[in-house]
């Protein structure tokens, strides 16, 4: 059989192949390092400002987080699998190519914001080291802040531009020295906590961390004293944090590569160990900067707090941290932006998107604003994700027909932007209204732009039927999962590394883990008083910040030992 059309195609309009198809444990080191990035310290820091009590924390963190897993798992996964595309070649397959752009402008919007979120994060820590104030306000109040801004965002764009993959690969390393460092500044931080609360260093039970937290870090009332969110509130955010990714659909692109929908299971490694443990963390070592310092918690940014807690390595996670999670959606934004103006390069959309990236980056309301950022976004492709979902699940269970705009030969879908729009004007309604807290609006916009886009697609010919249209698309289906059989024998088996450096560089790499917790372990639970806590303590910031260059340097070399074999 002759492939020659389809060895021109763009891969990205290809379902993914069964021998590219990935098992679950890809999947748990990859949204390990997704969802622990410099943000959690920002997250982690504003439900203590926002006034949430302790047993709120960790009840609603643990159900929202447990809410998002099973979204991923029950409604982006199947799609994803089924369908094995992203869900932009998706879209386009059954809105065209009108909505697709207005899609992608979307997510220029919402990648460049996020971006420009991770720049202004990673500056703190710089700023930090030349002893620049920290910027309080929604605008910059210091001229060197910005020149930092500059000097952080000039790096990510060009990076962005020319050696993404060289990161992407980095990135794929930093998540369990990631979930140690979190999980490490909150025991560093428990025992000047506990002094300060109870009178001693050392905590005896769990009823002294719910004192703790109850008195001094997350006591229920908010920075301007008034009562603070509640339980509820907590799951919400917890939940539509990531709504751009399970209930907007976003995640395709990753979960199209799952042998098994299961495998979203998978994405626990990013709620449970990252968020959850993450958010709890970043709280504690907040609250005990704060104490350490003597200010408010609103008055401190990720510099001051991952210094406190974790000495020059704090410096280390605020940067890469922020480095790594901008430069992924710099990359999207860039993408998104090629998709709206073909005729330019990717390059040359990734640098005037990362032009306006850094100016937003010089202004600092994007991290402070985080928690209703995450929101809004979300909410503004969940609409997307309810039009893709009705048509894949809905369509066929009620005698509708799945891609009737692509067999109508349709470049722009009146339903799917009618409704998008709809949805929109609905869910921000609701909002300006106060009808109901913000973290769940989400949830009626979904289900109303599910029923419009039903009803006008219904309208617009989804009620009828098109056996040859449908036909053709079968029989172009079987040609690719032929050319992918093709593909498959003529792939050059991997060959696994079994030399002893590559062994002796992992063992490196995951002992200075275990000796980075046990110093943590260390100066929590055998500091008896200040004095043994201060000692401790600069024990760990010393020998931390040792074990941090130990475990990149061993697991980058492991890194690269491990693609020259398989080059």
């Amino acid at each position: 059989m002759n492939f020659e059309k389809l060895d021109r195609v763009d891969e990205e309009q290809l379902p993914i192949a069964k021998h590219k198809q990935h098992g679950w444990k890809h999947f748990l080191g990859l949204y390990a390092g997704e969802h622990v990035a410099a943000t959690e310290f920002v997250i982690g820091a504003t439900f203590v400002a926002l006034g949430a009590k302790t047993m709120d924390i960790l009840l609603g963190l643990l159900i929202g987080n447990i809410l998002a897993i099973l979204s991923w798992t029950l409604i982006t996964a199947p799609i994803a699998t089924q369908t094995r595309l992203s869900l932009y070649t998706y879209l386009e397959k059954i809105t065209g190519q009108s909505m697709t752009k207005l899609y992608n402008w979307a997510n220029v919007i919402i990648f460049t914001v996020i971006s420009a979120a991770m720049i202004t994060v990673s500056s703190t820590a710089v700023r930090f080291l030349f002893d620049i104030p920290a910027q309080l306000n929604w605008y910059p109040t210091d001229f060197w802040f910005v020149l930092v801004v500059l000097a952080v965002g000039i790096v990510v764009v060009f990076i962005a531009m020319y050696g993404f993959k060289a990161v992407s690969e980095f990135s794929g390393i930093c998540g369990p020295w990631l979930f140690v460092m979190f999980a490490s500044g909150a025991l560093v931080m428990m025992p000047a906590l506990s002094d300060s609360v109870l009178g001693t260093t050392v905590l005896h039970s769990f009823k002294d961390f719910i004192t703790i937290g109850n008195e001094s870090i997350w006591t229920g009332i908010n920075a301007h004293g008034e009562p603070g969110i509640g339980l509820v509130e907590v799951i919400g955010f917890a939940w539509a944090a990531n709504t751009i990714t399970h209930f907007g659909l976003i995640d395709m692109a990753l979960l199209r590569y799952a042998k098994k929908p299961i495998y979203a299971l998978s994405t626990s490694a990013g709620m449970l160990f990252g968020h959850f443990i993450a958010w709890v963390s970043a709280g504690i070592m907040g609250a005990g900067t704060a104490i350490l310092v003597q200010k408010s918690i609103i008055q401190l940014d990720p510099g001051d707090v991952a210094f406190q807690a974790l000495g020059l390595s704090g410096f280390v996670i605020v940067i890469i941290a922020g480095w790594t999670t901008a430069n992924a959606n710099l990359y999207r934004a860039g993408l998104a932006a090629q998709a709206v103006f073909p005729q330019y390069s990717r390059k040359a959309t990734t640098l005037t998107v990362g032009a306006v990236t850094v100016v937003i980056a010089c202004f600092p309301f994007v991290f402070t604003k985080m928690l209703p950022i995450l929101t809004y976004a979300g909410l503004l492709v969940v609409p997307v994700g309810a039009i893709v979902f009705v048509e894949h699940f809905v369509f066929p269970r009620i005698g509708l027909t799945r891609y009737w705009a692509r067999y109508q030969n349709l470049t722009h879908s009146t339903p799917a932007v009618a409704s998008w729009a709809i949805g929109l004007i609905f869910g921000f309604g609701l909002n300006a209204l106060d009808v109901m807290s913000f973290y769940y609006l989400f949830l009626p916009t979904w289900f109303i732009t599910m029923i419009v886009y039903t009803l006008l697609a219904k309208r617009y010919g989804a009620d009828q039927e098109y056996p040859e249209a449908e036909a053709k698309m079968q029989k172009d289906a079987e040609v690719v999962k032929a050319y992918h059989k093709q593909q498959a024998a003529e792939l050059t088996p991997m060959v696994e590394d079994t030399s002893w450096l590559s062994k002796a560089l992992k063992v490196a790499s995951w002992g200075s883990l275990l000796v980075t917790l046990v110093l943590a372990y260390n100066t929590m639970f055998e500091s008896q008083d200040m004095a043994a806590y201060l000692d401790n303590r600069a024990t760990f910031y010393t020998y931390g910040f040792a074990c941090t260059l130990i475990y990149f340097i061993a697991a980058y070399w492991a890194l690269q030992r491990k693609k020259a074999l398989q080059a």
